[in-house]
């Protein structure tokens, strides 16, 4: 099985950063696609950032210069460093994974259990 662990999220004020750690581990062959999402009390879960193995990078309109997806795949880990905060960034962020877990088995998918970041004075 493979499991991915979020750390890094808590308490901010706007305009104060944060950065957030999201680490594979498990029967892992490969990682492809790695993926920051985050899902605010109320709405729909959203796609904030992502980044391919060879490290092409793409975001939402609502982070982008904001925000930044990078990865370590030595570590298995993806990262995402958000600066200038705004109380509508406020959410539960989760990382998730397209992983082989053996050189034949086709890519699934995998979530981690979320952290929470909170944008207020």
């Amino acid at each position: 099985q493979v499991q991915l662990v979020e750390s890094g999220g808590g308490l901010v004020q706007p305009g104060g950063s944060l950065r957030l750690s999201c680490a594979a581990s498990g029967s892992i062959f490969v990682i492809n696609i790695m993926r920051w999402f985050r899902q605010a009390p109320g709405k729909q879960r959203e796609l904030v950032a992502t980044i391919a193995r060879g490290g092409s990078t793409d975001y939402a309109d609502s982070v982008r210069g904001r925000f930044t997806i990078s990865r370590d795949n030595a570590r298995n880990t993806v990262y995402l460093q958000m600066n200038s905060l705004k109380p509508e960034d406020t959410a539960v962020y989760y990382c998730n994974a397209d992983v082989r877990i053996m050189e034949w088995y086709p890519m699934g998918a995998y979530w981690g259990q979320g952290t929470q970041v909170t944008v207020s004075s």
